[in-house]
C-alpha cells in the first residue's frame, strides 16, 4: 500500500457503449448518470446492442489520455475495463460483448496501461460484478429482451455454476494481460452476490497477483455510499470507498479513497454540464488529503475517444496548482486539527524534519487583515514559508501565543494564485502538539459557525448519522434523518448582551415544517425549518433577537437540535449559523 498512501490523487475513467448515447434515448434524458441509461430507462437489450455500433473509439489517444492526467498532478489511473452493461473494452475470450462487437474493434486496455506507464503512473482497472446482460445473472432485468442474452424461454439461469466461473475468467484475463495494481471492484450490492462470492473472488485476484490492491466492493462490507465497513462485517479488501463525499473526520487508521465525478454523471452526459471549478476540485483534494485519504477523480470520455473540454481545462489548472504545491500534497499524513477555520492541514516528514502545510482557503483579503491564526498549535514553529505562484517564497512574522500561532505579515495574496488554495509551510521543532481550542469570535461578539467546523454527536451518545456534504465553501451538514442528531459548535465566550440569530438552511417541500432549537448554553431559541426548494437551495432564516443575561466568559457550547421526535424525514440541511451582536 506505500505508493498508493503517497500518490493521493487519481484518475478514474468511465468509458463504454454508453458513451454513445450519452444519456438520451428515444428523446428521453435519463435522470441519473449515463452509463445507468440501460437500467434507468429500461432499454431492452436488443436496443441497447446497437449502440456499440457508434462505440468507434476513433480519435481515442491513451498517450494524450497518460499525459493529461500526469500534468494533473496525478498518481494513478483507474479504467472501467467493464461496468454494469457487461460490455468490455478488451477482447475477452469468454465473451463476444466487448470491443470486437464494436467499430473500436481491438483492445483498448494495454495501450493506456503502456502510456500510463511510460508517464510514471500506475495503472489499474475496475471490474463490475454485476451485469444486466449476461444470460446467467440475477435478479434478471424483465426489459432483457434478446433470447440469446436472457437465455430464452423458460432457461434455468445458473448464477453459482456459470455467472460466477465467467466473472472469475474475466478477471483473470484482465489481470494476466494488463498487470494492474489495483483491482477496482463495483455492482457487488444485489442479494445473488454473497459475502462467500467476494472472498472466493478477493482469493482469486490474490492468488494471481499477491502485490495487488483490491478495493472494499469485491464482498458485502461496505456501508452503502459511505463507503467504510459495515458493524459487524467483517471487512474485505485494503481500501474503503466513500463515493460522491468526503468523511467529515475521515477515518483514523484505515485506508480509504472518495471516488467524485468532475459534474454530476461518470460516464459521458451530452447534457450534463454542471461542472465543479478548479478551485473546488482543489479544495476538495486538500480536504481529502488533510484526512488521511485520496481523491479519485473521474473523467468520462465520449465515444470518439475525446475527453470534453470542460474536464481538460479544470485538470489543467488543478495540474498547475499541484506542480507547485504538490508537497502540501503527495505522501503528507493527516492535519493534527480537529478544524482549521479557513482551510486545511496536512504534515509532511522527512529526514527527521516535520513540516505543517496549511493550505489556505480563505486568503485575507484586506491589508488590514493581513494575519492567518493557527489555533491551538503549540509546537515552536522554527521557520515559515509562503508559497508564491513564481516560486519565490515569502516570510511572514510568527507570533507564538498561548491559545496557538498567528500568522502575520503575509504580504497579500501570491500573484498568479487566483482564487486557488495557499499553501503555508511551518518548519516545526517537533511532532506537532495541538490542543482544541474554541472558535475565535471575530472581536466584537460575533461568530459565523460553519457547518465545516461543528462536531456531531447522537442521541443517548450514539453514533450522529450527521454527515459533511459538498467542499469548496458548499459544505453542510445532511443526512439529518434521526430526530436525536445534534450539531454543536463550542465558541470562547459569549458575553452578556442582545443577539441576533440567522442560519442558512435548505430543505426540499415535503419534509419542511420541523420545530428545532438552538441553545446557546442556557438561553433557547426556537424556530420551523422552512421549505427552500431543495436540498441544495440555501435560504437565510432568521430566528430573531436573543438576550444573553448570564456571564459566559467561559467557552459556551452552541447546539443545533430537532425539537420534535418525529421528522418527517430530514431535519434541514445546514450550512452555518451566525450568531450577530447588536450591543
Amino acid at each position: 500500500m506505500a505508493w498508493w498512501r503517497d500518490a493521493r490523487f487519481g484518475m478514474f475513467i468511465h468509458w463504454g457503449v454508453y458513451a454513445v448515447p450519452a444519456g438520451t434515448h428515444n428523446g428521453k434524458i435519463t435522470g441519473g448518470p449515463s452509463e445507468w441509461l440501460m437500467q434507468s430507462l429500461k432499454v431492452p437489450t436488443s436496443e441497447y446492442m446497437k449502440f456499440a455500433d457508434g462505440f468507434t473509439a476513433d480519435k481515442y489517444d491513451p498517450a494524450a489520455w497518460a499525459k493529461l492526467a500526469k500534468q494533473a498532478g496525478m498518481k494513478y489511473i483507474v479504467i472501467t475495463s467493464r461496468h454494469h452493461d457487461g460490455f468490455g473494452l478488451w477482447d475477452s475470450s469468454v465473451s463476444d460483448w466487448d470491443v470486437r462487437a464494436s467499430p473500436a474493434g481491438r483492445d483498448l486496455l494495454k495501450p493506456l496501461a503502456d502510456a500510463a506507464r511510460a508517464e510514471g503512473l500506475r495503472f489499474c482497472t475496475y471490474y463490475s460484478i454485476l451485469d444486466w446482460r449476461h444470460p446467467d445473472y440475477t435478479p434478471a432485468r424483465e426489459w432483457n429482451d434478446k433470447p440469446e442474452w436472457n437465455g430464452g424461454p423458460g432457461y434455468a439461469r445458473d448464477f453459482d455454476g456459470k455467472f460466477v466461473p465467467y466473472v472469475h475468467a474475466q478477471v483473470g484475463e484482465v489481470i494476466k494481460a494488463f498487470d494492474p495494481d489495483v483491482m477496482w471492484f463495483d455492482g457487488e450490492w444485489e442479494e445473488s452476490w454473497t459475502e462467500s462470492h467476494g472472498r472466493a473472488l478477493y482469493n482469486h485476484v490474490r492468488s494471481l497477483k499477491p502485490s495487488i490492491i483490491v478495493n472494499n466492493r469485491v464482498g458485502k462490507s461496505r456501508n452503502d455510499m459511505a463507503g467504510f465497513t459495515k458493524a459487524g462485517v467483517e471487512a474485505m479488501g485494503d481500501f474503503c470507498t466513500p463515493e460522491q463525499e468526503v468523511p467529515s473526520t475521515g477515518m483514523p487508521g484505515v485506508d480509504w479513497e472518495t471516488c467524485m465525478t468532475m459534474n454530476e454523471s461518470w460516464g459521458f452526459k451530452s447534457t450534463d454540464t454542471n461542472y465543479k471549478s478548479a478551485e473546488r476540485i482543489a479544495q476538495t483534494l486538500c480536504d481529502v488529503a488533510s484526512k488521511g485519504g485520496n481523491l479519485l477523480l473521474n473523467v468520462g470520455p465520449r465515444a470518439d475517444g475525446t475527453i470534453p473540454q470542460e474536464s481538460i481545462d479544470r485538470l489543467n489548472e488543478v495540474g498547475r496548482w499541484m506542480a507547485l504545491n504538490g508537497q502540501a500534497i503527495y505522501g503528507t499524513a493527516a492535519s493534527p486539527f480537529r478544524r482549521l477555520p479557513g482551510g486545511r492541514a496536512t504534515v509532511s516528514r522527512k529526514d527527521g524534519a516535520v513540516t505543517l502545510n496549511l493550505m489556505v482557503f480563505d486568503w485575507p483579503a484586506k491589508e488590514a487583515e493581513d494575519r492567518f491564526f493557527i489555533p491551538g498549535l503549540r509546537t515552536n514553529v522554527n521557520g515559515v514559508r509562503v508559497i508564491a505562484a513564481d516560486r519565490m517564497a515569502r516570510s511572514p512574522r510568527v507570533e507564538q501565543l498561548d491559545t496557538g500561532v498567528m500568522l502575520t505579515d503575509l504580504g497579500g495574496r501570491p500573484a498568479g494564485s487566483g482564487t486557488m488554495p495557499v499553501v503555508v509551510r511551518l518548519e516545526l521543532a517537533g511532532e506537532p502538539e495541538v490542543v482544541v481550542a474554541p472558535i475565535p469570535g471575530d472581536g466584537r461578539g460575533n461568530y459565523i459557525l460553519k457547518a465545516v467546523d461543528a462536531d456531531v454527536e447522537g442521541k443517548n451518545g450514539g453514533a450522529a448519522r450527521l454527515k459533511l456534504q459538498g467542499a469548496g465553501g458548499d459544505e453542510n451538514l445532511g443526512n439529518w434523518t434521526e430526530p436525536g442528531d445534534k450539531a454543536f459548535w463550542t465558541v470562547a465566550t459569549l458575553p452578556p448582551g442582545d443577539y441576533r440569530l440567522e442560519m442558512e438552511i435548505a430543505c426540499q417541500a415535503s419534509d419542511a415544517g420541523s420545530p428545532f432549537e438552538v441553545a446557546l448554553g442556557p438561553v433557547t431559541a426556537k424556530g420551523t425549518v422552512p421549505a427552500t426548494g431543495s436540498w441544495s437551495k440555501f435560504t437565510v432564516v432568521s430566528l430573531g433577537g436573543l438576550k444573553v443575561s448570564a456571564d459566559a466568559a467561559t467557552p459556551v457550547r452552541i447546539e443545533v437540535r430537532s425539537a420534535t421526535d418525529k421528522l418527517k424525514g430530514g431535519l434541514m440541511n445546514l450550512r452555518q449559523l451566525r450568531i450577530v451582536r447588536i450591543r
